[in-house]
């Protein structure tokens, strides 16, 4: 039996419980008396979540602290959309664990990095409790460091990397896809570990300095010492990943710690719900620097918000964000490299470049008077000093043997999905349409929750439904979600606003209004449409009302951000923006009025004449949500139009690639999501398809920001702000600095020397020389570690040009280290894993490694850095060299080879 125990009441339940209960779960008086102060605050400042704390009565005072620690500082998210025996029968399993596995883990980290489970922002399960009966048995009675590498291991056997969007897929749903981006193979293994006891936290880069896009892999503790590991990716040794390099020359690596942490490491933020600490020493040379927020007065600023941004996606994005204190000063340990860090503070900002390891002290002044023309600075990385820890033959082949069963455990599992032809029979076989086959492909191992869900809907309406969702959510949405939407006749029919978990909310919301006859149901002086039962008003300026007069919002920036479901937020009456934002978008569908979250601009809109019996009008305009207002209006709008002159290196440039738009609101940077397609990163519009003839955007001020990244990874960068006018036409020039001098002769490469080829068909051929595969001329060289998540971006970017590389026509050789990795390859290439690979490339096996080792040595560059990726030509000369993890080399390379 459940018993509600107001919070507030806890410690002296507690007290009265200690002698008949056990030990405490916290020993430490004062961090005890903390919690529950912080718990009490919280749950006094908003009494109505009182309702999500049902303790039951009888479990351990261990059992009870760990509650009250989890409720304390757990997102509000968690504790809206998940039950107390949830946590509960978590909590278990980790002091099952902790007594049973019998590591020596320091109450510190087992409270802050065993315990909670919240790692990123996925949704939570029962993983703990079932990764702890499969793991169990592989690790009891390993030392540390040999049970986290025999994790890993298990991990790999579950999920392979494949990129996608950001919304972070629960463990469970993780193995039934089995396949993962960076983020959630981290959050994935850091599940794992915890389960079985082991301290484990999810390190990211939020953005790399040298290259695009960014990573997050797995620090775990073992006797004394955090190490890391690349997560699903299992090496022979801790404190080895193919990112070894790229760390070295990180800018900013930290992790969050849940609740009020104080260990040893530097703090850079504390928040109600967590301490985001920085780890970037713990890979790359670092320095500090510190900064002075001043009024233009020159006082200084308290509370001002200082973003330190990497360029990164050809904007400057917001890495971390601090806040002054009352002298107006704030600091930041970081990589040896480029950063702009930019204040702001109620509508004012400033901003400046920093480079750490020269600058000491940064003045930054806040005003709301800035140029409005180019500006233009270079962004350089930190230089790459890379550790790698040493690995005997002997352990790398068993590694290696160990990978390869994992592999084939793991395609195994994966045969078991639909493939075209299987999918394309059962659409068949249902009346459906063979053409959406795909949708049953893209669902991985949830083919049965989408083959139950056609079988008992072969309709169209069924097939819109699942083409409204992304492709993530086919991989895990469930039976109840999907009849949510299918069932609710008079709603609009997509279920999804943002990237936020899905969840069943219309039958829900139906029934409660029902029930309830909320104030946004009466009639206002507004045109608007009759519900349903008929007599009464729905209109959007109605519910917008609503909204804002019932819904209690939580505006705290250093809040952990985890989007409540819709259901949660009408529960609790109290949320974030975001998740307000989402609730509005939700209610507004289940009433049958049209209602986004707008791709571009984030914001949130309804259109205009909609209601739950007239179909909404697809040309009618956008109407923006403001809350804070008494009528609602369109946004005021004018154009922009860029000018750009195409050069033979940059002839249409890509958004994203070459070049951003922000709008600055409320002195801070929102970036303009110009996508295209459901992609991780990157994959946005081109400069001739949207801004060479206008597009429009709100008025209001902006920020163009524009480079193209050279091959050692430092960036001339062009910045301009610039305003939007009601009714005008803006015209800018896009520039792009280029390097135009010449390229370089780098170093030799001997075209003589001799490989393996593979033929069209893969079939193996006697050992020939490279220029006897190329003719004369300039070849493309690689060399490929198949299966390495640097290498599938290499692949990913040459399909990308695969144009370009093709209308070159030169011949592109990419080798494999031997003829399993070849026929791995072959598998990934015949799965469709990267797209169409330019016609002009073959494949071949370098033999004993010695091309690659020419090409190191002759380069001066360390053998343990794959891939590789080099132009030359046959009179042995080394154009063009990127080594390691490298985002966009297929543009590098066609900007490389139109200089030749």
């Amino acid at each position: 039996m459940m018993r509600h125990i107001p919070l507030a009441l806890t410690a002296f339940s507690v007290l009265l419980s200690a002698c008949a209960s056990g030990g405490h779960f916290i020993t430490d008086d004062e961090y005890r008396s903390q919690v529950m102060e912080d718990a009490t605050v919280r749950f006094e400042t908003n009494p109505q979540l009182q309702q999500f704390y049902d303790a039951p009565v009888g479990i351990s005072l261990a059992e009870r602290e760990a509650l009250d620690f989890l409720y304390a500082y757990m997102p509000l998210a968690d504790m809206t959309d998940y039950p107390t025996e949830f946590f509960l029968m978590n909590i278990k399993s980790s002091l099952q664990a902790e007594k049973e596995m019998g590591w020596d883990v320091p109450e510190l980290l087992f409270r802050h990095f065993v315990l909670p489970l919240r790692v990123n922002n996925e949704n939570l399960d029962s993983s703990r409790v079932v990764f702890y009966r499969e793991l169990k048995p592989r690790v009891q009675g390993l030392s540390m460091e040999d049970a986290i590498l025999e994790v890993n291991h298990w991990c790999h056997e579950k999920l392979t990397y494949q990129p996608s969007d950001a919304r972070t897929l629960s463990p469970l749903s993780c193995i039934k896809s089995t396949l993962g981006r960076c983020g959630e193979e981290a959050t994935f293994t850091v599940a794992a570990l915890r389960s079985v006891g082991i301290p484990a936290r999810q390190v990211y880069t939020p953005r790399w300095a040298h290259t695009d896009d960014n990573h997050a892999w797995v620090e775990a503790w073992a006797d004394g010492k955090w190490h890391f590991l690349g997560a699903c990716e299992p090496e022979p040794v801790l404190d080895l990943g193919w990112f070894n390099a790229p760390a070295s020359r990180g800018m900013l690596m930290h992790t969050r710690a849940f609740g009020r942490y104080e260990g040893p490491e530097e703090k850079v933020m504390e928040g109600p719900n967590f301490t985001e600490i920085n780890l970037t020493a713990n890979y790359a040379e670092t320095a500090r620097a510190d900064f002075l927020v001043v009024d233009e007065a020159g006082k200084p600023v308290d509370s001002a918000r200082v973003d330190f941004k990497i360029y990164n996606y050809a904007e400057f994005y917001s890495a971390l964000s601090k806040y002054t204190d009352e002298a107006g000063r704030t600091f930041l340990s970081a990589g040896k490299g480029d950063m702009l860090a930019w204040a702001s503070k109620k509508g004012l900002y400033g901003y400046s470049k920093v480079s750490f390891g020269k600058d000491t002290l940064i003045t930054i002044t806040l005003t709301d008077k800035h140029p409005l023309d180019q500006q233009q600075i270079t962004i350089v990385p930190p230089p790459e000093k890379a550790n790698i820890p040493e690995v005997t033959p002997e352990q790398r082949t068993e590694n290696d043997r160990r990978f390869a069963q994992e592999d084939s455990i793991r395609k195994a599992y994966m045969a078991t999905f639909q493939n075209p032809e299987s999918a394309s029979k059962f659409m068949a076989s249902h009346g459906l349409p063979a053409d959406e086959a795909q949708l049953l492909v893209m669902s991985a191992g949830n083919h049965p929750v989408i083959e139950k869900f056609l079988s008992e809907h072969p309709d169209n309406r069924a097939i819109e439904l699942l083409k409204s969702l992304s492709h993530k959510d086919l991989k895990d949405a469930t039976m109840n979600i999907l009849n949510d939407s299918y069932d609710a006749a008079s709603a609009i029919l997509c279920p999804r606003v943002e990237n936020e978990f899905l969840s069943p909310y219309k039958s829900y919301f139906t029934e409660e209004f029902a029930r309830t006859d909320p104030d946004f149901r009466q009639n206002d002086n507004e045109e608007s449409q009759h519900d349903s039962k008929g007599g009464r008003n729905l209109t959007p300026s109605n519910l917008i009302k609503w909204v804002a007069d019932s819904i209690v919002i939580d505006n705290d920036p250093k809040a952990w951000r985890i989007p409540m479901s819709p259901k949660g937020v009408w529960k609790a009456r109290v949320t974030d923006p975001r998740s307000r934002n989402i609730f509005f978008v939700a209610v507004a569908r289940t009433l049958g009025i049209d209602a986004r979250k707008d791709p571009v601009t984030g914001k949130i809109q309804y259109r205009s004449n909609s209601g739950s019996v007239n179909i909404p009008h697809a040309t009618s305009p956008w109407i923006d949500v403001d809350f804070d207002a008494t009528e609602q209006v369109q946004a005021p709008q004018g154009r922009l139009i860029l000018k750009y002159s195409p050069t033979r290196t940059v002839d249409n440039p890509n958004y994203y690639t070459h070049f951003t738009i922000s709008k600055i609101a409320d002195g801070r940077t929102q970036l303009l999501t110009f996508d295209e397609g459901q992609v991780d990163m990157g994959g946005g519009v081109t400069w001739a398809n949207v801004f060479k003839n206008g597009t429009s955007l709100d008025a209001g001020a902006y920020l163009l920001c524009s480079g193209n990244r050279v091959s050692d990874g430092s960036v001339p960068v062009t910045m301009r702000l610039f305003e939007i006018k009601k009714g005008q036409t803006t015209t800018l020039d896009l520039v792009i600095r280029e390097d135009t001098s010449k390229v370089s002769i780098m170093g030799s490469f001997d075209s003589e020397s001799k490989y393996i080829p593979a033929a069209k068909d893969w079939t193996i051929a006697e050992p020939k020389s490279v220029l006897s595969q190329t003719g004369r001329g300039y070849f493309v060289l690689g060399f490929l570690s198949v299966g390495s998540e640097p290498t599938n971006h290499v692949l990913k970017d040459l399909a990308a040009a695969k144009a370009d590389l093709e209308k070159w026509g030169r011949p592109m050789i990419l080798l494999c280290k031997d003829e399993k990795e070849l026929n791995m390859l072959k598998e990934q290439i015949a799965g469709n894993r990267f797209g169409t690979l330019p016609e002009t490339i073959s494949f071949g096996i370098d033999a004993d490694g010695a091309l690659f080792r020419q090409a190191m040595e002759n380069m001066k560059l360390p053998t343990s850095n794959k891939p590789v990726i080099l132009i030359a030509d046959t009179f042995n000369r080394v154009f063009f060299l990127s080594q390691g993890y490298t985002i966009g080399i297929g543009t590098q390379l066609t900007g490389t080879i139109a200089k030749l």
